[in-house]
């Protein structure tokens, strides 16, 4: 991998003019390999050490220095010493050969071979390894050091992905492990991906391996220009806008005033500041739109587009269920809305905490009245105590990394009685309900203005059992100023498919909105319309200041680009070239190019599609989207031979995909073979488990040939998705094949449950078919 680097023969100079002897403490700092190749702007951390002692001995050892270093002596942890793993009843080896380090695991050939460990990424509680290939790839293994103490369960291997197999998406050497898509941005400093397209080969560079001074601060280079300046004229530094530094990462709120009556202190004024966009870089689960945009002193959503609360990364009350790194669930809290900003707790260079965790609540929540006895009901200075362990719960996630949730929830386990999400009073008290929790809440706080009111996760809930009310609910959400943002904007996303009155009205005020969250959501919400209502709900939107609302836009609207006018196709197209360089931008995934597909087929441009998406199924044979679209679009070319063939190549390739074999079964139905099809059918919904749509679909073929697992089959739909039309269609087959027996009795016990959804008129209905 060619590494970017920073020193200019003028920078190095000055740095020796500058520099003296560090007596107080030795700081050591990785020196470039070539200080001929300079990077602009970019100076390095080298140059901040003889201004700045402190800040880089806390930066020193701290995640941020530790996240990405090359593999040698100072920085692998571990067992290199002829150390093993057992895996899989496979013995995985760990060994060195001089001052290299190696590996010997299973390949994606199934063949054990000898890997070098060119790099390592992060430090505590665990340290990972990675590989670099002749095609600039760096990939990482599977197995991790673990390093903590012993006494706490570390200094051992052990293997992050058990279960993976070579057709998984994180199977170490797939792009779920590939550090130039996947890590590279957050673990180094002024990085640039460089891939291309055409050799699907990486080019990545960076100014430092490891997240230095300037990969917060910004370019040092005026910066330090400035200094020489001011030394040699004597003048004050501080005089300069942000000392000489285009980013502003001062604390929002530099003083806080207590008010009578009142138990926690309010923000004097909030100050606009870069801190938190500076931080959401790396601290947010995100996709990424360029490496070339300022996120910072431009949009967060310039370059990156932040996920939302969906059911794949929160519970339906917005806490966190995967790895979402802070910013999503910081933006759900209150002390995000008081101004409160990441150094409010931590330390910037050190990264740690800047006091004890039982202090850092009572910065501003006056003491005396957060005490055991008026607050936390349980024993003073234990862990169920601490503000953090019913306010921060902790999730672990690679095995040993505990992260603490970051919305600051209060505690509601009155929600978890109703929607079942966790709560943190049930997680310690495992042998008492949620009931017994909300009801021990009351006693101790019977004046609370929590408990039992409304709340956002009602409206998620009732969207995930697909209620009838959930289109209203979640209207109704969006609209609520007393929401966060984030929540307000998820509310619209989880609209999408749906449409009426009161989501006209949440779309048509979304689409105005201040906030870009709110805007975004407002995309995927209009999803339920036909196209003229959709395009002029959104038609504001394809020119709106911010790259993430314009291109998607452009993106759900292209698909209807054969309905156009002239005039709106014009209108379409800047953002729409906007959105191809984006999918260009990550053209080395599968979803890359398949949205490039997606995007030559809605233009009518079928040749290219295909291309992109054989392309897309090159780079990456586990992405079953693309095999989906393909066949897809050879049966609409009537090509269904091809179709199928293309199918049988994915399924071999992934497997696991339910969508993949649901298409087979539907190609092999329209092709007329419906036994050949049940088995496809049969083995996509059994994969895919809670999709309803496959099982109804699976149900329905089987009628000719099985009558009663058609039944079973339909019946197990309507249980998943609680949609009155599965049972429907249950009751249907089998009036249809009514005949004494067994089929009677499953007639009278599918009538009487759908009798509790649907008017008795359509159940008599039922009732004549049988007549």
């Amino acid at each position: 991998m060619t590494r970017l680097l920073t020193w200019t023969p003028a920078l190095y100079s000055l740095f020796i003019l500058l520099s003296f002897s560090l007596s107080a403490q030795q700081i050591y700092l990785e020196k470039p390999a070539n200080p001929s190749q300079p990077s602009a702007d970019f100076v390095g951390s080298q140059v901040c050490v003889t201004c700045h002692q402190q800040q880089v001995a806390d930066w020193q050892g701290s995640h941020h220095d530790m996240a990405m270093k090359h593999a040698t002596e100072d920085f692998v942890l571990g067992n290199f010493d002829n150390g093993s793993l057992t895996s899989k009843g496979k013995i995985n080896r760990f060994y060195r050969k001089g001052e290299q380090y190696w590996v010997n695991i299973q390949g994606p050939d199934g063949n054990w071979k000898d890997y070098k460990i060119s790099y390592t990424l992060g430090w505590e509680p665990l340290q990972q390894y990675m590989i670099e290939f002749e095609d600039g790839r760096v990939q990482l293994i599977p197995f991790a050091w673990d390093s903590r103490t012993k006494a706490q369960g570390g200094q051992r291997w052990f293997n992050l992905y058990p279960d993976m197999t070579p057709t998984d998406e994180f199977y170490w050497t797939n792009t779920g492990q590939n550090w130039n898509f996947m890590c590279a941005d957050c673990h180094s400093t002024n990085l640039k991906k460089n891939y291309n397209a055409d050799t699907n080969t990486y080019s990545t560079t960076f100014s430092e391996i490891n997240v230095g001074c300037e990969a917060c601060h910004g370019s040092a280079n005026q910066h330090i220009t400035l200094a020489a300046k001011a030394e040699e004229s004597n003048s004050t530094f501080e005089k300069v806008a942000h000392f000489g530094f285009d980013r502003d990462l001062s604390k929002a709120v530099s003083e806080w005033s207590g008010e009578q009556n009142r138990r926690i202190l309010q923000p004097k004024q909030i100050n606009k500041t870069d801190q938190l966009q500076t931080c959401a870089q790396c601290h947010s689960r995100r996709a990424q739109l360029n490496d070339t945009a300022d996120h910072v002193k431009g949009s967060f959503f310039d370059k990156y587009r932040l996920s939302l609360i969906t059911p794949e990364l929160y519970y339906d009350d917005g806490k966190i269920y995967d790895e979402v790194y802070v910013y999503g669930s910081f933006l759900q809290s209150t002390m995000a809305e008081k101004g409160l900003t990441c150094t409010n707790c931590h330390d910037p260079h050190s990264a740690k905490l800047i006091m004890p965790v039982e202090s850092l609540c009572l910065q501003c929540h006056v003491a005396s009245e957060y005490t055991a006895d008026k607050h936390t009901f349980h024993a003073a200075d234990s862990e169920a105590s601490l503000c953090v362990t019913c306010h921060m719960p902790e999730t672990t996630y690679m095995e040993i990394d505990p992260r603490r949730d970051h919305s600051w929830h209060v505690p509601r386990p009155d929600l978890s009685q109703h929607i079942g999400t966790p709560n943190v009073c049930t997680s310690c008290h495992k042998d008492n309900d949620a009931k017994w929790a909300s009801e021990q809440l009351a006693q101790w706080f019977p004046q609370s203005k929590y408990r039992n009111s409304q709340h956002f996760s009602v409206a998620f809930y009732a969207d995930s059992i697909g209620h009838k009310e959930a289109a209203n609910t979640l209207a109704y959400s969006s609209q609520n100023v007393a929401l966060k943002d984030i929540i307000r904007g998820s509310a619209l996303h989880r609209m999408g498919g749906k449409n009426n009155k009161n989501t006209t009205v949440a779309l048509a005020r979304a689409v105005k909105s201040d906030s870009v969250m709110i805007r975004i959501g407002a995309i995927e919400g209009s999803s339920g319309y036909e196209f003229a209502d959709r395009w002029n709900i959104l038609i504001a939107l394809l020119s709106d200041p911010v790259l993430a609302v314009r291109t998607e836009t452009a993106a759900a609207l292209v698909s209807h680009y054969a309905e156009m006018s002239p005039k709106q196709k014009a209108l379409l197209q800047p953002a729409l070239d906007e959105y191809i360089d984006i999918q260009k931008f990550n053209s080395d995934r599968g979803f890359g190019r398949t949205n490039l597909a997606n995007v030559y087929l809605s233009l009518g441009e079928t040749s290219k599609a295909i291309e992109q998406y054989q392309q897309a199924i090159e780079i990456e044979p586990n992405y079953e989207v693309s095999y989906v679209n393909l066949a897809d679009l050879y049966r609409s070319l009537d090509k269904e031979d091809r179709a199928f063939t293309v199918l049988k190549v994915g399924m071999a390739a992934q497997p696991n995909s339910s969508s993949i074999a649901f298409s087979a079964g539907l190609s092999l139905l329209r092709q007329g073979q419906n036994k050949a099809a049940q088995g496809y059918l049969k083995q996509a919904a059994e994969i895919g488990k809670t999709i309803a749509h496959y099982w109804y679909v699976y149900g329905l073929s089987l009628e000719k040939d099985n009558l009663m697992a058609a039944s079973k089959a339909l019946n197990h739909a309507f249980e998943v998705s609680g949609n009155s039309q599965h049972k429907y269609a249950q009751c249907e087959i089998l009036a249809r094949n009514y005949q004494k027996g067994a089929v009677a009795f499953a007639f009278e016990q599918c009538i009487n449950q759908l009798g509790e959804f649907v008017p008795q008129q359509t159940v008599q209905q039922l009732k004549s078919i049988i007549d």
